[in-house]
């Protein structure tokens, strides 16, 4: 085991840390060699290895580590966590995510489920009915296992108010306005993909972005994730700008933006996006079990039940 990730061991300071965070930030690959980055939630395992999900109603994920299984981890949204003087930590290594639906509770998942059913209470709506004729999807999950190959630890931005990009015309700059920091998504100089949490500023047709030394950032695709939670992980909001970025003749990062990805109605919800959300995610799920020829799962909603009453 490499000595970096000693520090990663059950028990361990850095392991109670990075357990204490609501969420982490998950960066995989996509098609277009753009890294990109959305929040998630998972659990770190007995192995050293981090299982995290994802519903078939958000399967994109998936796709990018079948075709790319390298990835990074980064916890550094520390709100609701407890931390007094919480910090960033970086996880590098590849990922796993085999072609198989899982809806059963058990085991590991069991652990997953039990944490989120205590961390995000909301969810266990999704139990009772009506909901479970139009939720299903929720339960079915692919898995998705990290092995670390390296971690590193920093500090967090200071906090100075919300980013200075406002009325910069810059794509995305009234989402990135609204927010103290923002998680740079690229790949370092071995081509790996990276994260860091970090500021930007405007800087005429791109975002500044501040990056500290003995933090590699290699020019090419990268990407911009702001998100958040309150403290029963509930009223979410995330949004990704992605574009290109380039070093300057300073030796500081431009990124220029080419496109704003912000899923669920935005920052300001309207009472129909949630309805469109569930009608999206079941037609993606159907489409996902169609192609690969597998009838629509049955949820054991008892299991469920029965693990959410324990707790």
């Amino acid at each position: 085991m490499p000595e970096s990730l000693r520090a990663l061991v059950p028990g361990s300071e850095l392991d109670a840390t990075i357990n204490a965070y609501r969420t982490c930030e998950l960066v995989t690959v996509g098609k277009d060699g753009t890294p990109l980055a959305w929040p998630t939630s998972g659990i770190s395992l007995a192995d050293g290895t981090f299982l995290l999900t994802t519903s078939l109603g958000f399967p994109q994920k998936a796709y990018n580590i079948r075709r790319d299984e390298r990835v990074a981890l980064l916890f550094s949204e520390p709100h609701a966590s407890g931390l007094e003087r919480p910090g960033q930590i970086l996880v590098q290594g590849t990922a796993i995510c085999p072609d198989r639906v899982h809806t059963v509770p058990e085991g590991d998942l069991a652990a997953f489920w039990r944490r989120l059913f205590e961390r995000q209470p909301n969810c266990r709506k999704y139990l009772d009915r009506p909901a479970t004729a139009l939720t299903d999807f929720y339960f079915m999950r692919l898995l998705i296992t990290v092995t670390p190959a390296a971690v590193t630890a920093r500090d967090l931005p200071a906090a100075t108010g919300t980013l200075p990009v406002a009325g910069s015309g810059l794509i995305g700059e009234q989402v990135l306005a609204s927010y103290p920091s923002t998680v740079l998504a690229a790949r370092d100089a071995a081509g790996a993909p990276t994260l860091l949490r970090t500021t930007v500023s405007a800087d005429g047709g791109a975002y500044r972005v501040a990056v500290p030394d003995g933090h590699p950032v290699a020019d090419g695709r990268a990407s911009l994730l702001v998100h958040r939670h309150d403290a029963q992980l509930w009223n979410l909001h995330s949004a990704v700008v992605t574009g290109t970025l380039k070093s300057d003749a300073d030796g500081g990062r431009l990124l220029t933006p080419d496109r704003l990805i912000e899923p669920a109605g935005g920052a300001k919800p309207s009472l129909t996006d949630p309805i469109r959300t569930v009608r999206d995610c079941r037609a993606t799920t159907k489409k996902y079990l169609a192609k690969r020829g597998l009838p629509r799962p049955r949820i054991p909603w008892k299991a469920y039940r029965e693990l959410r009453d324990s707790l």
